[in-house]
């Protein structure tokens, strides 16, 4: 079970926090480094941050610094996406996916892999 299910996604207004959750209820998650993208329709998926085996974090987006946090719960089998100070063009379908390794390599699975998103929308 290399497909995760991500959830957590919501309208909320500029400025506000969410946390999107990562889970997979089978293959363990503790194996593989996780990354998280983002999809605005009719737009290429962009590589948000990910997280690696041993913890340690790599954003693709510099964008997110300072504003994103990523962090695994390995007991949960979960990876959560601390999103704060959310600006309006955060607003994507968020998803996770396996990396195909410890490390993050920003690998894009085939499409069979990918979840069904969760919608963040940041708008007053």
């Amino acid at each position: 079970q290399l497909r995760p299910v991500e959830s957590g996604g919501g309208l909320v207004q500029p400025g506000g926090s969410l946390r999107l959750s990562c889970a997979s209820s089978g293959f363990g998650m503790e194996l593989y480094a996780i990354n998280w993208f983002r999809q605005v329709p009719g737009k290429e998926r962009e590589g948000v941050l990910c997280i690696s085996t041993g913890s340690d974090t790599t954003y693709y987006s510099d964008s997110v610094k300072g504003r994103f946090t990523i962090s695994r719960d390995s007991a949960k089998n979960t990876v959560y996406l601390e999103m704060n100070d959310l600006h309006p063009e955060d607003t994507a379908i968020y998803y996770c996916a396996y990396d195909i390794g410890e490390d993050c390599s920003s690998y894009l699975p085939p499409v069979g892999l990918w979840g069904q998103g969760t919608r963040v929308a940041v708008s007053s």
